[in-house]
């Protein structure tokens, strides 16, 4: 025979109620996503012009630095100086580095439409990958 469920169901929260936990859009989770990625390129970044300065690089620290105060909410990305060590070896690790990190930065740019994000994240792919190019030319 049949008897009545006299307990409550363990599926009732996820039907109905709100948990003791926040829940954040599917938009939010993007933007925490995509400046994380964006900040690990801007400190790639840093390092690569504590190795080898140049304008290009201080500009477009300066456009990453923009993008996720922007994404945070006003706050600004935690910056700090990197001391020079060996810098040939070490520079092309750094480009291949920060090609990656651009690449998923502009994966997520494309999935939340923000092409501002996603213009920046091709560019540094592009200066990234010119980078590498006489190196990796040279190692073959």
């Amino acid at each position: 025979m049949y008897e009545a469920i006299r307990s409550k169901s363990v599926h009732s929260t996820a039907a109905g109620t709100t948990s003791d936990f926040p829940h954040r859009s599917r938009e939010e989770e993007l933007d925490i996503q995509l400046a994380g990625h964006l900040a690990a390129l801007l400190a790639v970044t840093d390092e690569l012009r504590a190795l080898a300065p140049a304008a290009d690089l201080d500009a477009a620290a300066d456009r990453l630095a923009e993008q996720v105060t922007r994404l945070r909410a006003g706050r600004a990305p935690v910056r700090v100086p990197v001391s020079a060590a060996s810098p040939e070896p070490h520079l092309a690790g750094l480009h291949r580095r920060a090609h990656t990190l651009a690449g998923r930065a502009l994966v997520v740019a494309a999935s939340r439409a923000d092409t501002a994000a996603a213009i920046l994240s091709a560019e540094r792919m592009d200066a990234h990958s010119a980078a590498l190019e006489p190196r990796e030319l040279a190692a073959h």
